[in-house]
């Protein structure tokens, strides 16, 4: 016997259904909105991230379960994950990385065009986790800077989709002058980076 199908009889508005991007704070008048360049430029940025996934191990498996449909890391303006350095701006670093794969990881940090950023996925890649070995790297802050840690061995889709929120948030108040100062530089020469 089939079971009776009800339909969904209230319709929702449209606009409760979409969740809008934040407006940048500024001066509104009738027909015009003022802000800072800075403003409009992270905001730019932050909701349209191109990430780089590099996964060695478990914690890849965690990010594909990221990606799909369930938790969507697209709806947060990553649909497009690139597997080419010069096109993308987020390094996701999950997974164990042995030391003979360092300068590899360096070399694809390199090639990255700035702005770029790290996000350091899972215990291994953020301190060896469990492998306190002679050939595993004992964090991937050894060798480029990270800007975000996800704890977690291997973590959630939702421990991953924290920090890459964590990532939007920074890369949303950052100065388009941060990357042209010296701070910045004295940061990438303690890395042996020009």
């Amino acid at each position: 016997m089939p079971r009776p199908v009800s339909y969904n009889v209230k319709v929702k508005p449209l606009e409760s259904d979409i969740s809008m991007a934040e407006m940048p704070e500024g001066h509104m008048g009738e027909g015009f909105f003022a802000t800072s360049f800075d403003k409009v430029i992270g905001l730019a940025r932050k909701n349209s991230i191109w990430p780089l996934p590099f996964a060695t191990s478990c914690c890849g498996i965690e990010f594909m379960a990221t990606m799909g449909a369930h938790y969507d890391l697209g709806r947060f303006g990553a649909e497009r994950v690139g597997f080419s350095p010069r096109q993308c701006d987020l390094l996701m670093i999950m997974g164990t990385i042995a030391k003979k794969m360092g300068p590899v990881v360096k070399q694809v940090y390199l090639q990255m065009a700035e702005p770029r950023w790290v996000i350091a996925v899972g215990a291994c890649a953020s301190s060896g986790g469990i492998f306190d070995t002679y050939s595993v790297l004992q964090g991937i802050d050894q060798i480029i800077p990270v800007d975000v840690y996800v704890p977690g061995c291997a973590p959630r889709p939702e421990a991953i989709l924290d920090g890459f929120m964590r990532i939007q948030d920074l890369v949303g108040k950052e100065s388009l002058r941060r990357r042209n100062s010296e701070r910045y530089k004295e940061l990438l020469e303690s890395y042996g980076i020009q």
